[in-house]
């Protein structure tokens, strides 16, 4: 892949604002040239007729309970979280007990599942219990960002359907089938180890989740609570149904904005805007773009991210009553796909969660990929077009750091 190299990236211990400007600087420039980097999960395959290939590879597990292939994962990006988890100095995270208290307080059920992963990754990379638990808490994380857009096909074969936008850098590229519960197994997008972007469980529920478009530490913007990833695995580890998921939203503190999409095999639906320190919002809208529900908050943020434009495009094919095989193949062009990887923010995948069927269904111009629950380990790479077209839209982590890990490996014989 590419990156811009004309605008410099603030200090690693740099504030949130600083990295916010740094993202939306690189994202607005119309540099003179790019300079190629390696990227982990992304790699230049060939160019033809002036387009690019990136070749992405996307690596699939099953392990009910963490052990070796979780411990794989750890090896090959904890340097990466590490760095993530100091950018802002270690003091600036919540404690060890801190953490625990919170999580035996919000989210008890998780409570022996972190404890178990706390010690696989002491033994895995030789990280104290204190950084391992605090870490792998995700409460008060450093903060960071993702683009996306979502729309929701509620009915007696329900669907959500989304884009997954984002610096290519920073993504696992790891699908993860697990059931550390014991009694539901759960399967979507790993983040952050053990948290996920999207999935479905087995009893007939999908989520997933799109950035609800508040920058900077402001009111509602970056506050005490989780990061949304694990709040995405306490969902689909907990609730059945949308009712119940939405009762989990109303009461668990997040760290950040976002607008979480939810649909059920009762043919329920829900968009729930969530945000620290405000109760949560829920609507029956089945759109969700980078700004709360359907009120643009941070005009010139949301244009940046296009979001307006994208959320006005899935109005449009709702109101033409575009199907649901309609609604996955617009994700695969623009507005909603978008190409500016070099800027942190392309469409990584298209997915459509199906919880009736079970299935979980990658797609990219030209590919598709589909994940069951009893599905065996698998890789795949995937060559993406790459056509650059002009300047960028997206913000980048808040934190650099994260990316630039190596690959994991999930071997059949580990």
């Amino acid at each position: 892949m590419t990156t811009l190299t004309t605008i410099r990236p603030p200090a690693a211990d740099a504030d949130w604002q600083a990295w916010m400007a740094y993202g939306l600087a690189l994202a607005a420039a119309s540099p003179p040239h790019h300079a190629a980097r390696p990227a982990p999960a992304w790699a230049p395959a060939r160019a033809t007729a002036g387009r690019t290939e990136l070749a992405l590879t996307l690596h699939a597990y099953r392990e009910d309970r963490p052990g070796p292939r979780w411990q794989q994962l750890a090896r090959a990006t904890w340097p990466a979280y590490q760095r993530w988890f100091r950018s802002e100095g270690t003091a600036a995270r919540p404690s060890y007990d801190d953490c625990r208290t919170a999580l035996r307080h919000h989210l008890p059920e998780l409570v022996p599942t972190w404890e178990r992963l706390t010690q696989l990754a002491m033994d895995a990379t030789g990280a104290s219990r204190d950084e391992a638990g605090r870490l792998l808490s995700l409460w008060c994380p450093t903060p960071f960002v993702t683009g996306c857009s979502q729309v929701l096909v509620p009915g007696p074969d329900p669907a959500l359907i989304r884009s997954y936008d984002y610096d290519p850098a920073l993504f696992e590229g790891v699908i993860a089938t697990t059931d550390y519960s014991g009694r539901r197994r759960v399967l979507g997008t790993s983040d952050c180890l053990w948290g996920l972007l999207d999935g479905i469980n087995d009893a007939g529920l999908a989520v997933s989740l799109t950035y609800g478009g508040r920058p900077g530490r402001g009111t509602g913007s970056v506050g005490p609570g989780f990061g949304i990833p694990l709040v995405i695995r306490y969902l689909l580890e907990t609730c059945a149904d949308v009712p119940a998921a939405v009762a989990v939203l109303r009461r668990v503190p997040v760290a950040q904005a976002y607008n979480i999409g939810l649909v059920d095999t009762a043919g329920r639906h829900a968009t729930v805007f969530v945000a620290p320190g405000e109760d949560a919002e829920v609507s029956t809208q089945r759109i969700a773009c980078n700004h709360r529900l359907d009120v643009v908050e941070h005009p010139h943020l949301a244009a940046r991210l296009r979001s307006p434009e994208r959320h006005a495009e899935l109005t449009r094919l709702l109101a033409r009553g575009t199907d649901e095989a309609g609604l996955s193949d617009a994700f695969l062009r623009p507005p909603l796909r978008s190409r500016e990887y070099g800027a942190g923010f392309g469409s990584l995948y298209a997915v459509a969660l199906r919880p009736g069927a079970g299935t979980v269904e990658y797609r990219w111009p030209g590919r598709t990929w589909t994940r069951r629950f009893d599905d065996p380990d698998e890789v795949i790479t995937v060559e993406v077009p790459h056509e650059p077209t002009g300047p960028g839209f997206g913000e980048r982590h808040a934190c650099r750091g994260r990316g630039r890990h190596p690959r994991p490996r999930h071997d059949a014989d580990s």
